[in-house]
Protein backbone atom coordinates (compact mmCIF):
# COMPACT_ATOMS: atom_id res chain seq x y z
CA UNK A 1 0.00 0.00 0.00
CA UNK A 2 2.95 2.58 1.01
CA UNK A 3 4.49 1.52 -2.50
CA UNK A 4 1.47 2.47 -4.29
CA UNK A 5 0.53 5.54 -2.66
CA UNK A 6 4.52 7.28 -3.03
CA UNK A 7 3.91 5.76 -6.76
CA UNK A 8 0.79 7.86 -6.61
CA UNK A 9 2.88 11.06 -4.80
CA UNK A 10 5.71 11.07 -7.75
CA UNK A 11 2.87 11.21 -10.41
CA UNK A 12 1.46 14.22 -8.99
CA UNK A 13 4.44 15.60 -8.69
CA UNK A 14 5.59 14.95 -12.15
CA UNK A 15 2.19 16.30 -13.11
CA UNK A 16 2.50 19.63 -11.25
CA UNK A 17 6.14 20.36 -12.30
CA UNK A 18 5.19 19.89 -15.88
CA UNK A 19 2.17 21.86 -15.30
CA UNK A 20 4.43 24.62 -13.64
CA UNK A 21 6.89 24.38 -16.39
CA UNK A 22 4.58 24.70 -19.05
CA UNK A 23 3.12 27.74 -17.65
CA UNK A 24 6.62 29.27 -17.02
CA UNK A 25 7.55 28.86 -21.19
CA UNK A 26 4.19 30.25 -21.86
CA UNK A 27 5.22 33.14 -19.76
CA UNK A 28 8.50 33.62 -21.45
CA UNK A 29 7.07 33.71 -24.99
CA UNK A 30 4.51 36.14 -23.97
CA UNK A 31 7.20 37.99 -23.00
CA UNK A 32 9.15 37.50 -25.81
CA UNK A 33 6.45 38.43 -28.46
CA UNK A 34 5.25 41.34 -26.20
CA UNK A 35 8.97 42.83 -25.94
CA UNK A 36 9.26 42.14 -29.57
CA UNK A 37 6.21 44.15 -30.38
CA UNK A 38 7.39 47.11 -28.77
CA UNK A 39 10.09 47.49 -30.67
CA UNK A 40 8.10 47.65 -34.04
CA UNK A 41 7.03 50.91 -35.50
CA UNK A 42 4.27 51.49 -38.05
CA UNK A 43 4.16 53.76 -41.12
CA UNK A 44 0.64 54.06 -43.14
CA UNK A 45 1.04 54.79 -47.29
CA UNK A 46 -1.11 55.41 -50.03
CA UNK A 47 -0.18 54.25 -53.04
CA UNK A 48 -3.57 53.40 -55.44
CA UNK A 49 -4.90 50.30 -54.72
CA UNK A 50 -4.03 48.98 -50.93
CA UNK A 51 -3.69 45.16 -52.96
CA UNK A 52 -0.78 46.58 -54.69
CA UNK A 53 0.91 48.52 -51.77
CA UNK A 54 0.02 44.99 -49.44
CA UNK A 55 2.00 43.29 -51.92
CA UNK A 56 4.90 44.58 -52.17
CA UNK A 57 5.58 45.61 -48.77
CA UNK A 58 4.72 42.63 -46.95
CA UNK A 59 7.89 41.11 -48.86
CA UNK A 60 10.78 43.03 -47.25
CA UNK A 61 12.89 42.05 -45.00
CA UNK A 62 11.73 43.92 -40.89
CA UNK A 63 8.34 43.79 -42.19
CA UNK A 64 6.27 42.63 -39.19
CA UNK A 65 2.64 42.65 -40.84
CA UNK A 66 0.66 44.70 -43.18
CA UNK A 67 -2.75 45.79 -42.54
CA UNK A 68 -4.99 46.91 -45.20
CA UNK A 69 -7.67 49.76 -44.69
CA UNK A 70 -8.81 53.27 -44.79
CA UNK A 71 -7.32 56.34 -43.65
CA UNK A 72 -7.98 60.64 -43.52
CA UNK A 73 -11.51 60.18 -44.31
CA UNK A 74 -14.39 61.99 -41.96
CA UNK A 75 -16.68 58.67 -42.36
CA UNK A 76 -16.21 56.43 -38.97
CA UNK A 77 -15.67 52.79 -39.77
CA UNK A 78 -16.01 53.25 -43.44
CA UNK A 79 -17.15 50.17 -45.86
CA UNK A 80 -15.27 49.64 -48.98
CA UNK A 81 -18.76 50.27 -50.40
CA UNK A 82 -18.58 53.57 -48.85
CA UNK A 83 -14.83 54.52 -49.61
CA UNK A 84 -15.44 53.60 -53.27
CA UNK A 85 -17.79 56.69 -53.77
CA UNK A 86 -15.22 59.12 -53.31
CA UNK A 87 -17.15 61.47 -50.45
CA UNK A 88 -16.08 59.82 -47.14
CA UNK A 89 -12.55 61.65 -47.72
CA UNK A 90 -10.56 58.33 -47.02
CA UNK A 91 -7.51 57.01 -48.82
CA UNK A 92 -6.90 53.69 -49.57
CA UNK A 93 -3.81 52.70 -47.28
CA UNK A 94 -1.46 49.88 -46.14
CA UNK A 95 -0.39 50.11 -41.99
CA UNK A 96 2.94 48.89 -42.01
CA UNK A 97 4.43 47.60 -39.23
CA UNK A 98 8.48 47.11 -38.91
CA UNK A 99 11.61 46.49 -37.25
CA UNK A 100 13.84 49.96 -37.50
CA UNK A 101 16.89 47.85 -36.77
CA UNK A 102 16.04 45.76 -40.43
CA UNK A 103 14.24 48.51 -42.06
CA UNK A 104 14.49 51.64 -41.66
CA UNK A 105 11.53 54.54 -42.11
CA UNK A 106 13.80 56.13 -44.59
CA UNK A 107 14.20 52.75 -46.34
CA UNK A 108 10.60 52.05 -46.43
CA UNK A 109 9.73 55.89 -48.10
CA UNK A 110 12.51 55.14 -50.79
CA UNK A 111 10.66 52.17 -51.96
CA UNK A 112 7.09 53.69 -51.71
CA UNK A 113 8.64 56.56 -53.97
CA UNK A 114 9.52 54.33 -56.52
CA UNK A 115 6.77 51.63 -56.57
CA UNK A 116 3.91 53.61 -58.00
CA UNK A 117 3.31 56.92 -59.87
CA UNK A 118 3.35 59.91 -57.12
CA UNK A 119 2.86 62.39 -59.76
CA UNK A 120 -0.81 61.88 -60.58
CA UNK A 121 -3.63 63.16 -59.02
CA UNK A 122 -6.33 60.62 -57.90
CA UNK A 123 -5.17 57.95 -59.79
CA UNK A 124 -3.07 55.00 -60.23
CA UNK A 125 -3.43 53.62 -63.47
CA UNK A 126 -6.63 52.55 -64.39
CA UNK A 127 -8.03 53.35 -60.70
CA UNK A 128 -9.73 56.26 -60.76
CA UNK A 129 -11.01 58.62 -57.55
CA UNK A 130 -9.38 60.02 -54.86
CA UNK A 131 -9.39 56.93 -52.22
CA UNK A 132 -6.62 56.53 -54.90
CA UNK A 133 -4.21 59.43 -53.89
CA UNK A 134 -1.09 59.40 -52.96
CA UNK A 135 -0.40 59.72 -49.34
CA UNK A 136 2.30 59.65 -46.82
CA UNK A 137 0.38 59.45 -43.37
CA UNK A 138 3.06 60.15 -40.54
CA UNK A 139 3.14 59.32 -36.55
CA UNK A 140 5.50 61.73 -35.33
CA UNK A 141 6.87 64.65 -36.40
CA UNK A 142 10.34 62.85 -37.07
CA UNK A 143 8.78 60.97 -39.57
CA UNK A 144 7.40 64.44 -41.25
CA UNK A 145 11.26 65.19 -41.56
CA UNK A 146 12.07 62.51 -43.34
CA UNK A 147 8.88 62.00 -45.69
CA UNK A 148 9.39 65.40 -46.86
CA UNK A 149 13.41 65.33 -47.05
CA UNK A 150 12.89 62.15 -48.85
CA UNK A 151 10.28 63.51 -51.23
CA UNK A 152 12.70 66.50 -52.36
CA UNK A 153 15.34 64.39 -52.55
CA UNK A 154 12.92 62.29 -55.22
CA UNK A 155 12.23 65.50 -57.12
CA UNK A 156 15.89 66.27 -57.30
CA UNK A 157 17.09 63.03 -58.41
CA UNK A 158 15.10 63.67 -61.61
CA UNK A 159 13.03 60.02 -61.34
CA UNK A 160 9.60 61.45 -62.50
CA UNK A 161 9.41 64.48 -65.30
CA UNK A 162 6.54 65.93 -63.98
CA UNK A 163 6.05 67.29 -60.22
CA UNK A 164 5.37 64.96 -57.04
CA UNK A 165 1.86 65.33 -55.82
CA UNK A 166 2.27 63.45 -52.75
CA UNK A 167 0.35 64.47 -49.82
CA UNK A 168 1.94 64.49 -46.43
CA UNK A 169 -0.17 64.50 -43.79
CA UNK A 170 -0.82 63.70 -40.10
CA UNK A 171 -2.48 60.32 -39.21
CA UNK A 172 -5.51 61.20 -37.67
CA UNK A 173 -7.91 57.83 -38.03
CA UNK A 174 -7.10 54.56 -39.68
CA UNK A 175 -9.94 51.88 -40.07
CA UNK A 176 -9.36 48.34 -40.65
CA UNK A 177 -10.92 47.00 -44.18
CA UNK A 178 -12.63 44.11 -44.27
CA UNK A 179 -11.09 40.67 -43.59
CA UNK A 180 -11.31 39.54 -48.13
CA UNK A 181 -8.79 42.69 -49.04
CA UNK A 182 -6.24 41.55 -46.76
CA UNK A 183 -3.35 39.48 -47.91
CA UNK A 184 -5.44 39.58 -51.51
CA UNK A 185 -2.87 38.83 -53.84
CA UNK A 186 -1.44 36.13 -51.76
CA UNK A 187 -4.86 34.20 -51.26
CA UNK A 188 -6.42 35.29 -54.94
CA UNK A 189 -3.22 35.17 -57.44
CA UNK A 190 -5.25 33.93 -60.40
CA UNK A 191 -7.58 36.49 -60.13
CA UNK A 192 -7.56 39.06 -63.36
CA UNK A 193 -6.86 42.00 -61.29
CA UNK A 194 -3.91 40.48 -59.53
CA UNK A 195 -2.29 38.85 -62.90
CA UNK A 196 -2.80 42.15 -64.82
CA UNK A 197 -2.05 44.62 -62.27
CA UNK A 198 -0.43 43.49 -59.26
CA UNK A 199 1.89 40.63 -60.77
CA UNK A 200 3.87 43.10 -63.11
CA UNK A 201 4.32 45.40 -60.20
CA UNK A 202 5.61 42.77 -57.63
CA UNK A 203 7.90 41.02 -60.46
CA UNK A 204 9.20 44.32 -61.07
CA UNK A 205 10.04 45.35 -57.01
CA UNK A 206 11.09 41.67 -56.30
CA UNK A 207 14.03 42.22 -58.81
CA UNK A 208 14.66 45.98 -57.92
CA UNK A 209 14.94 45.53 -54.09
CA UNK A 210 16.26 41.66 -54.40
CA UNK A 211 18.66 42.25 -51.49
CA UNK A 212 15.92 43.41 -48.78
CA UNK A 213 13.32 40.52 -49.91
CA UNK A 214 12.69 37.81 -46.86
CA UNK A 215 13.76 34.78 -47.53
Amino acid sequence: MQILRYQKQKRKLIVIQLLLLSLLFSCKSKDKINMTNTNLETATFGAGCFWCVEAIFQDLKGVHSVVSGYAGGHVENPSYKQVCTGETGHAEVAQIKFDPKIISYEELLYIFWTTHDPTTVNRQGADIGTQYRSVIFYHSDEQRKIAEKTKKETEAAGIYSDPIVTEIEPLTNFYEAEDYHQNYFNENPEAPYCQLVINPKVLKFREKFAGKLKK
